[in-house]
């Protein structure tokens, strides 16, 4: 018997800046050189705020980065430079809805007055931010190519190495800004290196490309993923006068979800806000097989909390069903459950056996599987739509 999961998308992380009668940023200067920027949009989940009841103000108290409660607290820092046309810059941010609690995390490198610049821009999820980290020591460029290492010559605010508190109107977008020695005109693959609120521990970068990439060497355990786009399948016929011992009357669907080929029940998860999506690659062993749900399955996290199946997507729910395709097809189902914490990093997928029904080979026994979430997320682009191919 097979079984269908979810898949979500995701995801992002996060950063807070201050600001009063901040200078503007000057990425769009005609003597700024673009070298890279990100080429997605990761976001953070942003502490609960809490209002002054005098001054209305609201103030995020920004979770621990990196354990840095040893280091000084320097207390506020003014003159953090604001972006005006961050959405010019990544028209993607348009999208992004400001009312709810995450932030973007996105970011710039530049060559500009014979250094490059790499600017963390942060949009205020409050009036006042505090307990902010932006980097230290860590903090270098990595040429991948030659070994060569560039340190961090200061920043902008001047706020180094200290934890530190900001201010300014609410939705405006900051941009801090990490100096580092002009790049050697001959690089290309840089990794870049201590900068935790943007997720910054070693991200590979292409010059070339003008790209960098979250998720190659970051799962983004601490952002969500987007939800999850899947082809939707065609319902051949409708279930009529359902009878689990009388496969005629289950409904029929074809043209699924298609995948390249990968071994059957291989797994890819999705951590979304809303729901966590768990896809199940499924083999096409003849051109019609039934498929369906063996029970209540759960997720159990390491603390033994219970996350429930709410669904299957695009399919029944707790029906049979057949789908129709060709001897060979490879395509997903998508169960989803209830939304799991982002800190969760392991699970156990838990499938009671189903309920004995007639058909031959029936086969509807339990499982009990441990998950890795890193693992699961990183498996998201083997469930890529693959339209099939058929040579005659």
């Amino acid at each position: 018997m097979k079984r269908m999961m979810i898949f979500g998308l995701v995801a992002l992380a996060c950063l807070a800046v201050q600001a009063q009668k901040k200078p503007t940023a000057a990425t769009n200067r005609q003597d700024v050189k673009v070298l890279a920027k990100c080429d997605g949009i990761y976001m953070a989940g942003v502490p609960e705020p809490t209002v002054d009841k005098k001054t209305k103000k609201k103030t995020v108290v920004w979770r621990d980065t990196e354990n840095n409660s040893w280091h000084e607290d320097m207390g506020f820092v003014g003159n953090v430079p604001t972006v005006d046309n961050i959405e010019e810059i990544f028209p993607s941010l348009a999208n992004v809805p400001k009312d709810r609690p995450y932030s973007p995390v996105v970011w710039q490198l530049t060559e500009e007055n014979e250094e490059t610049v790499l600017h963390c821009y942060f949009r205020m999820p409050a009036d006042i931010v505090t307990n902010f980290w932006l980097c230290s020591d860590e903090c270098v460029i990595l040429d991948k190519t030659t070994g060569t290492i560039y340190r961090c010559r200061r920043t902008v605010p001047d706020c180094y190495g200290k934890v530190f508190s900001f201010k300014s109107k609410e939705g405006t977008t900051l941009d801090f800004q990490i100096v580092f020695p002009k790049l050697d005109k001959s690089v290309e693959n840089i990794a870049i290196y201590g900068v935790p609120n943007w997720y910054m521990r070693g991200m590979d970068v292409n010059l070339l490309s003008q790209s960098g990439h979250f998720w190659e060497d970051y799962c983004g355990v601490e952002s969500y993923d987007t939800i999850p786009r899947f082809h939707e399948p065609h319902l051949v016929a409708e279930a009529k006068d359902y009878n689990k011992d009388n496969h005629k009357t289950w409904a029929v669907y074809n043209d699924a979800h298609l995948i390249k080929p990968i071994k059957d029940g291989t797994f890819a998860l999705w951590l979304t806000p809303e729901a966590t999506y768990l896809a199940e690659a499924c083999e096409m062993n003849w051109m019609r097989e039934y498929f369906g749900r063996g029970g209540d399955e759960m997720l159990i996290d390491q603390s033994g909390h219970r996350y429930k199946c709410k669904g299957v997507l695009d399919y029944p729910n707790d029906l049979l069903f057949w789908n129709e395709g060709i001897t060979g097809d490879h395509f997903a189902v998508v169960h989803i459950f209830e939304p799991l914490p982002l800190e969760v990093e392991n699970v156990t997928l838990i499938v009671p056996e189903g309920e004995p029904f007639a058909m031959w080979g029936a086969n509807w026994s339990g499982k009990v599987q441990p998950l890795s979430i890193k693992e699961l997320r990183q498996n998201q682009r083997l469930f890529d739509y693959h339209p099939r191919v058929v040579v005659e």
